[in-house]
């Protein structure tokens, strides 16, 4: 376990503010993310089972990586969580807008948070705490970019922004652009996220991680048991490999392209 001093990033209401890993084997997981993205681990309080946060840099906060303790064992994902400034209104509107409640809301010493699925069936979690900026940093190891692949990217975006009330909020801080096929939010002056057409009858939001050397992080996250599910290949916003973890996680990572913002 690390000891640096933990530097906690707050939540931006309607973006995408915290990356969570839901694992069968917590120390598995540990073990394959530690050495992969120069992650050490703090304990945290549980919340639906064993829970720890990884920190990269100076101590700051990127991501949660809990292990379900239930009879249920679903796949190991990663879920992406949105900042909100009220828990209860998002999930109204979620059950309002044809998505599904799956957990919460629940408070936990950090905020208050649920989880729900989209239209489409894409998992996402919303996250109500302090003010701030978001999660996304250049520093390696950090989320940097969270991608929506789904049948319709319109449709999600008209879900999502007025479950998180898109509408109205100053540009200054945040915006939902349309590029051509795909919905880009930006938010704090940084492109963070996207949404855009995926696969028939299939719907996920991605998590992409920062580094330096995206195929010497693709062959390293072979030799740590996970899979190469997409080469290094060159994108508009960086190098990407798309990636499964030990335990058939799917995450991304990228070396970002130097004049992204």
């Amino acid at each position: 376990m690390g000891s640096k001093t933990k530097v906690r990033v707050p939540c931006v209401p309607a973006v995408p503010c915290w990356v969570s890993l839901m694992a069968h084997d917590l120390d598995r997981a540990q073990a394959f993310y530690g050495p992969l993205l120069g992650w050490d681990f703090e304990p945290a309080p549980d919340r639906l089972g064993p829970y720890v946060r990884a920190v990269v840099g100076d101590g700051i906060e990127v991501a949660g990586l809990s292990m379900n303790t239930t009879q249920w064992q679903g796949p190991v994902v990663w879920t992406t969580y949105f900042g909100t400034e009220d828990v209860a209104a998002v999930a109204a509107r979620v059950r309002e807008r044809g998505g599904t409640m799956a957990v919460g809301p629940l408070a936990f010493e950090a905020g208050r948070l649920g989880l729900a699925a989209d239209p489409a069936g894409a998992v996402f979690g919303f996250w109500e705490a302090e003010s701030g900026r978001p999660l996304f940093h250049r520093t390696p190891g950090a989320p940097v970019w969270i991608e929506l692949r789904t049948p319709d990217p319109f449709a999600a975006a008209l879900f999502y922004g007025e479950v998180f009330a898109w509408d109205g909020r100053p540009v200054e801080h945040f915006e939902a652009r349309y590029e051509h096929e795909r919905v880009v939010l930006r938010a704090e002056g940084h492109d963070v996220a996207a949404l855009a057409k995926g696969e028939p009858g299939r719907a996920s939001w991605e998590v992409f991680f920062s580094v330096t050397d995206t195929e010497a992080v693709a062959e390293e996250a072979v030799r740590l048991g996970g899979e190469m599910v997409r080469e290094p290949h060159d994108t508009p916003y960086g190098r990407v490999a798309q990636l499964r973890d030990a335990e058939g996680g799917r995450f991304s990572v990228i070396r970002q392209t130097e004049n992204r913002t």
